[in-house]
C-alpha cells in the first residue's frame, strides 16, 4: 500500500477577462488573463478500496461528494488513461471559496491528477497532465500551473507571463454562489445584438504585470463577465463601492463570480481594507492574500 500523497493548489483571480463572442460549441474564445493567488485547496490522495470524496472547511455542504466532482473525475480520466482502477480516497481541504469565480472546483481537480499520479506511480507527463486538465476543464490546466498565464481558446491554451513584483488582494466572499454557465447565458443576453469584438489581452495590463507595477495594474483590470454578474446579483455592486471607499486601487468580481476582487497598495493596506470591508455589512467575510502563487505542488 503507497502512503498518502497532499498536493496544495492555489487559487485564481483573472485580471482581465476578455470574452468573445459564443463559438457554435457553445464556449466561448477568451483572453484570460490569471493570477494564481496564496489562497490554497489541499487535495490528499489515499489508498482505497474505491473511488470515495470526502471533504472539510467554508461551504463543503455545497460541494458534490460524488463522481459528478471534478477532483473524482481527474482521478477516473488518469487511470483510465494508464488501465488501472480508479480506486482512491480523495480529501479536499477547501480554503479557496466555493462557486466564488476563484477555480475552486479546477483547483481540486488539478489536485487531485497531480495526487494520484504521484500515488499511483503513473509516470504522466506533464503534457498528458494538461492534457487531461483542458479535458475536466477551462480553468484546470492553469491551476495546474500557477504563476500568471494568458489563456487563449476557452482559456486552456497557456502561454506563461512574467511577474515582476507582488501584487496584494484583497477577497469579499458573498452568501451563495454563481453559476458560470448562468453567468455566461446573461453575458450572451446582455450583448444580443451587439458585435462582441475577438478578445484581446490588454499590452498595458501585460507591460503593468511585468513590472510588478499595481498603480499601472489597477488602471488596466477588466473583466466582461463583470456586468453579468452585477446583473444576476446586482448587491456586488455595493460591495465593489465599499471596498473602493475603503482604499482599494481596484475592485472587480472575480471571473464569474459572486466573489468581489480588491487589488490594494501592500500588505498593510489589504489588512485595513479587509477589515472596512467586512464591517460594511456587503459581505459574509473576508480574505487576505498575495500573488503570484506557485500551481499545484506536491507537499
Amino acid at each position: 500500500m503507497s502512503a498518502p500523497v497532499t498536493v496544495r493548489v492555489p487559487a485564481k483571480v483573472n485580471v482581465q477577462l476578455a470574452v468573445g463572442a459564443a463559438r457554435p460549441d457553445g464556449f466561448h474564445d477568451l483572453a484570460n488573463v490569471f493570477l494564481a493567488v496564496g489562497l490554497y485547496d489541499e487535495v490528499t490522495a489515499a489508498p482505497a478500496d474505491a473511488l470515495r470524496i470526502t471533504a472539510e472547511g467554508h461551504d463543503v455542504d455545497r460541494i458534490p461528494l460524488d463522481r459528478t466532482n471534478l477532483a473524482a473525475r481527474a482521478a477516473e480520466l488518469l487511470a483510465a488513461r494508464h488501465g488501472i482502477a480508479p480506486h482512491v480516497h480523495l480529501h479536499i481541504a477547501k480554503d479557496i471559496p466555493v462557486a466564488g469565480g476563484m477555480a475552486g472546483g479546477s483547483a481540486d481537480a488539478a489536485g487531485a491528477l497531480l495526487a494520484c499520479d504521484a500515488l499511483w506511480s503513473t509516470g504522466a507527463s506533464r503534457d498528458e497532465l494538461l492534457d487531461i486538465c483542458a479535458e475536466l476543464g477551462s480553468d484546470v490546466p492553469f491551476s495546474l500551473v500557477g504563476g500568471a498565464a494568458l489563456g487563449r481558446g476557452r482559456g486552456e491554451l497557456l502561454t506563461p507571463l512574467p511577474v515582476g513584483g507582488a501584487f496584494h488582494w484583497v477577497f469579499a466572499v458573498a452568501d451563495g454562489g454563481l453559476s458560470t454557465p448562468a453567468v455566461y447565458r446573461e453575458f450572451d443576453r446582455l450583448t444580443q445584438g451587439r458585435e462582441v469584438p475577438a478578445p484581446e489581452a490588454d499590452p498595458a495590463l501585460l507591460a503593468a504585470l511585468a513590472a510588478g507595477d499595481a498603480t499601472g495594474l489597477a488602471a488596466a483590470l477588466g473583466n466582461d463577465l463583470q456586468a453579468a454578474a452585477l446583473s444576476l446579483r446586482p448587491e456586488l455592486a455595493a460591495t465593489l463601492d465599499a471596498g473602493t471607499a475603503a482604499g482599494a486601487l481596484a475592485a472587480l468580481v472575480s471571473g464569474s463570480g459572486p466573489t468581489t476582487a480588491f487589488l490594494v497598495p501592500d500588505a498593510a493596506a489589504a489588512e485595513r481594507v479587509a477589515k472596512e470591508l467586512l464591517a460594511s455589512g456587503t459581505c459574509r467575510r473576508t480574505r487576505v492574500a498575495a500573488s503570484p502563487a506557485p500551481g499545484a505542488t506536491l507537499r
